[in-house]
């Protein structure tokens, strides 16, 4: 029987995977009830619920997103509770499109049991990403029409 992966350890394959651009294997480190919220996401959706959808998303995610994302600085902190990590960390980004490079910064509370993910809120800065697509004017837009 494999051992089990410590918090820390499946933070850094999900990094090491989103580094790689690897997402489509990417839900396999989620549990089948995993609960994944973007807090500061501005239009889409900020709640993702199960392995299934999470599948679904990094599919998307591997088909059509215009970046590449390099982590550095990463930082992953441990708490009292031994489930928990606590992870801070930018992205280095480049925009295939608009051939745009910045950094990005993020953080993620991720809770593990059993060598999965059952639950993460992910702090990115997605204003970033949209202003570097040249895409303001479309997200003033969607924000207006809510």
């Amino acid at each position: 029987m494999p051992e089990t992966l410590s918090p820390r350890e499946v933070f850094q394959k999900l990094i090491e995977g989103i580094g790689a651009g690897r997402f489509t294997e990417l839900a396999e480190l989620y549990a089948e009830d995993a609960v994944v919220e973007t807090v500061f996401e501005p239009v889409g959706p900020r709640r993702v619920e199960g392995r299934a959808a999470l599948r679904e998303r990094f599919a998307q995610v591997s088909a059509s997103s215009p970046v590449e994302l390099t982590p550095v600085n990463v930082v992953v902190r441990e708490t009292d509770d031994a489930e928990v990590v606590v992870a801070e960390f930018d992205y280095q980004v480049r925009h295939r499109v608009t051939g745009r490079t910045f950094e990005a910064a993020n953080i993620q509370v991720l809770r593990v049991r059993d060598g999965l993910i059952v639950s993460s809120r992910d702090y990115h800065d997605h204003l970033a990403l949209v202003v570097a697509g040249g895409n303001l004017p479309q997200l003033v837009e969607a924000l207006d029409g809510k």
